[in-house]
């Protein structure tokens, strides 16, 4: 097998253990964007000879975290000293960071090799729409807006890539793409030198093909309570089977994908108990929306002032304030969030995981839309940690993934229930092309 089929964990497994280097599996990696990328165009930003020297020089030191000698794909919204950050904004083109953003300084302390910068929807917001596409099927979107992220893992170029979350943008992308994401609780890592939209909703997570492979970054970022949990029984495991609020939005598919996920956990020995969200609930996506449209009159207010020439649309209505936004609809939009996210952490007595859409359905035709974050919004919001898992395929033959879901804080426990329910879930052959 070439070494980029591996996932993070087996690669950093066989890495610690002298039967691979850094170089084979960056080299392999890059072998695999050379043939496979001039059709996904995940990448905004690469460089072949730069990845393969620090590769080289990995393998001369000691191990220096938990990601040592993976290659890391970073979403094109996040600050790279040593590579452009563009921001897929024609304001920005060239433009070089003075230092890296936090969380990619985390992963190189942590023995990680940045691959290249990934394409993303301009300010992972709007605007733009990234060059990527589906690499299982190049007439359909990879999701957005962390699109080359997600697409990258997808198709084997890279083990690991981080993306961000203000509605949909991350585990979206994970469902389209057959991938595992986690969006971590809000404010878990630090968003310092990555482009903001909303202070209230921004999120950094990570993608990989596997829960171990979450669980290693999760280490390198110190998430609280990791090594704590002990791993859990899927029988007698209580999950909470919940449509939520705007069931009627999804494709069939996407309803028959949470259906065939909770029948699986069923047959394991699970236990399967219903969960309708109270009537407040009903209302977090259009606080959602109000928040991050109200947040982002502020963030885009300079690029505005100084080069509306050449800003998209999509942003000059957000500071215009199209949408009408008032102090009062922010202040009730806010409150009915720090309501329901009391009122959630609470329904945690009765079970021990949420299980939910991740997407309506399978990604949608075309580059345009990158698909309804609907399913999303609301837990954004709430900046409870979600992580994605692949389930199965739809009509297109489109990958369909559905979400596992804990109360804030929790995210050491939300990957060992995930570590738990994922073989029962993501079950089926997929093949490798």
């Amino acid at each position: 097998m070439e070494p980029c089929f591996l996932t993070a964990a087996e690669a950093a497994g066989q890495i610690r253990a002298g039967t691979l280097t850094s170089e084979a599996l960056v080299r392999s990696c890059l072998d695999r964007v050379a043939i496979r990328d001039p059709d996904v165009k995940a990448w905004s930003s690469i460089d072949r000879d730069r990845a393969i020297s620090l590769a080289r020089d990995i393998d001369k030191r000691p191990p220096t975290g938990p990601l040592h000698g993976l290659p890391f794909g970073v979403k094109d919204v996040i600050d790279t000293v040593d590579m452009p950050t563009t921001y897929n904004s024609p304001i920005y083109q060239g433009h070089r960071p003075a230092k890296d953003a936090a969380c990619v300084a985390v992963a190189r302390a942590s023995g990680a090799l940045i691959l290249g910068k990934t394409d993303t929807v301009e300010f992972a917001s709007g605007g733009r729409r990234a060059a990527t596409r589906n690499p299982q099927n190049f007439q359909h979107t990879p999701g957005g807006s962390s699109s080359g992220s997600g697409a990258a893992v997808g198709d084997f170029q890279v083990p690991l890539a981080f993306g961000t979350q203000t509605g949909g943008s991350h585990i979206r992308p994970a469902s389209f793409n057959g991938i595992y994401g986690l969006k971590p609780t809000w404010g878990v890592v630090s968003r310092e030198g990555a482009k903001q939209y909303s202070t209230m909703l921004d999120t950094i997570g990570w993608y990989g093909r596997s829960v171990a492979d979450l669980s290693l970054v999760a280490e390198a970022f110190q998430l609280f309570g990791l090594g704590q949990e002990k791993p859990f029984d899927i029988r007698g495991l209580r999950v909470a089977y919940c449509e939520t609020p705007y069931w009627s939005t999804a494709e069939p598919e996407g309803k028959s994908t949470l259906e065939l996920a909770a029948d699986r956990l069923e047959k394991a020995g699970a236990v399967i108990v219903a969960l309708d969200l109270p009537a407040p609930f009903g209302g977090l996506f259009e606080a959602q929306t109000v928040i991050m449209h109200g947040e982002g009159r502020a963030s885009f207010l300079p690029e505005y002032l100084g080069s509306k020439h050449i800003l998209h649309a999509d942003f000059v209505e957000k500071v215009e304030n199209k949408m009408a936004i008032t102090g009062k609809r922010m202040a009730e939009a806010y409150d009915l969030a720090a309501a329901c996210r009391r009122d959630f952490d609470a329904m945690f007595e009765d079970f021990d995981v949420v299980l939910a859409p991740a997407s309506t359905g399978e990604a949608p035709e075309g580059l345009h839309n990158t698909g309804n974050p609907i399913f999303n919004a609301m837990w954004t919001l709430l900046h409870v940690p979600c992580l994605g898992i692949p389930c199965t395929t739809g009509p297109k033959n489109l990958p369909v993934g559905i979400q596992i879901i804990g109360p804030r804080f929790a995210d050491a426990r939300l990957l060992a229930i995930g570590d738990c329910v994922a073989p029962w879930i993501d079950c089926e052959e997929k093949p490798r092309r």
